[in-house]
């Protein structure tokens, strides 16, 4: 049997990467949010307009990350930049609590993945605790996968990142669709506001939280081969490709449903794929969400524990969450630990579901402050900046853009929900006598 080291050993090439990226962003919220913008935007030309600048947006993150990622690569990247950045106390108070809803959102996404898939099966599974019993599978069949080795991990990645493009792209085939569009009655049409900019705004968030989850490839930053050249060229892999699809699946709804029928949508994407392929359009749709959750699953189980490892190397958790089998590069008891609170959550999801929604807008500002580390390396870095890696163009007028949105969607988040906005920043702070208790326990 393979000796446990605290080294990683790179196996992570730009495809892998790139796949990775894919299963990051689109999850299920690319078949759900384009109604709710829709209904925000109130018409076609905001409506659009949305989903552009929602992409260019964060075609900047991307930028921004891709600079961070070829600069400095740690393994569980994102937690270890805020704090060699800033601090690592600040660090700890801003990423434990959303470290820890990981899982529940492993879980919640399991559950999901099965409440569509488990219809197809016989009518015995079709019951919640056959659901919960699919999920549950799911989250054990992936945990086996990762066990065998990052590179089984990365190569059932990109499996099923290339079959979620394929099924997308086959969706996307509603370009050409010239019948007239159906005009759906499931919910009334919401009146105009009359205020463009307001219905630009809030349109505009709701888009970018479905671009959102690509900053957490720099959790991989020790698994990539060669990180200060294809960290930025495995992003914007995933990124371009992310990009030309959610625009195309975007006019493909408009195109088939009408833009009234986009509105009223309940479910837009079974809605088209129905209209496209009739009775089989519905089967058609439950593989398409669960091949898109398995992606979500496995990017998760390969990141995560890199998290860990970094939470350990600030001696923060013990020092078993850092030990790697030099064979296989699995951290096999983060890995584990990993998989036991994701399906105690499942069990307790709608507490967990809540502490979600409590640190959106910590979320944010995380985020934010990971974007802003660039500052600060450029800052290091001084006049003869040594790096040979990639720069972003539009320093540092770009990335302070970049930084500026986040804190707005936070300031909005905040506005929309004070109550659990409190709560939220309450976990916040009880962050820091944590991280001096486990500091010491861990030391």
């Amino acid at each position: 049997m393979p000796e446990p080291s605290d080294k990683i050993r790179p196996q992570i090439g730009v495809f892998d990467l790139g796949m990775i990226v894919i299963s990051l962003v689109i999850g299920i919220g690319i078949f759900r949010t384009p109604a709710i913008v829709a209904r925000q935007a109130e018409t076609p030309v905001l409506f659009f307009s949305a989903w552009v600048a929602g992409g260019i947006v964060s075609m900047i993150g991307a930028f921004v990350f891709a600079e961070i990622g070829s600069r400095h690569h740690f393994p569980g990247g994102f937690y270890k930049l805020i704090s060699t950045a800033f601090h690592p106390l600040y660090s700890f108070m801003i990423n434990w609590v959303i470290v820890l809803t990981y899982g529940a959102g492993m879980a919640g996404v399991a559950l999901i993945g099965s409440e569509y898939i488990n219809p197809l099966l016989p009518a015995s599974l079709h019951s919640q605790l056959a659901i919960q019993g699919t999920a549950v599978v799911t989250l054990l069949f992936f945990y086996t996968i990762n066990m065998l080795g990052i590179k089984s991990g990365s190569r059932t990645q990109n499996l099923l990142s290339t079959l979620k493009i394929l099924m997308m792209l086959v969706l996307c085939t509603g370009i050409f669709y010239t019948q007239n569009p159906s005009t759906l009655k499931h919910l009334p049409l919401p009146q105009s506001s009359g205020n463009w900019l307001t219905a630009f705004g809030a349109s505009l968030i709701a888009v970018f939280y479905t671009f959102g989850g690509y900053q957490q490839t720099l959790n991989f930053g020790a698994d990539i081969k060669n990180p200060v050249r294809n960290t930025p060229r495995g992003i914007f892999l995933g990124m371009f490709l992310i990009l030309g699809l959610y625009l195309a699946l975007n006019y493909t709804y408009y195109n088939v449903l009408g833009f009234a029928g986009l509105q009223n949508s309940n479910l837009i994407a079974a809605d088209t794929a129905r209209a496209l392929f009739g009775p089989w359009g519905e089967i058609f749709f439950s593989i398409a969400i669960f091949l898109s959750v398995l992606g979500f699953i496995n990017a998760t189980m390969l990141s995560l524990p890199r998290v860990y490892y970094a939470l350990a190397d600030d001696h923060i958790l013990p020092p078993i969450f850092k030990k790697v089998n030099s064979k296989t590069q699995v951290q096999e008891f983060a890995l584990t630990f990993l998989i036991v609170t994701t399906l105690i959550s499942l069990a307790m999801l709608d507490t967990f579901e809540q502490i979600v929604n409590y640190v959106m807008s910590v979320d944010s500002i995380a985020l934010a402050s990971a974007a802003a580390t660039i500052f600060v390396f450029r800052k290091k870095a001084g006049i003869n900046d040594e790096h040979k890696g990639f720069k972003m163009i539009g320093y540092p007028w770009l990335p302070a853009f970049f930084v500026l949105f986040l804190l707005v969607v936070a300031v909005n988040v905040i506005v929309t929900d004070p109550s659990s906005a409190i709560v939220g920043w309450g976990l916040f702070l009880g962050g820091a006598p944590l991280y001096f208790i486990l500091q010491r326990l861990g030391k």
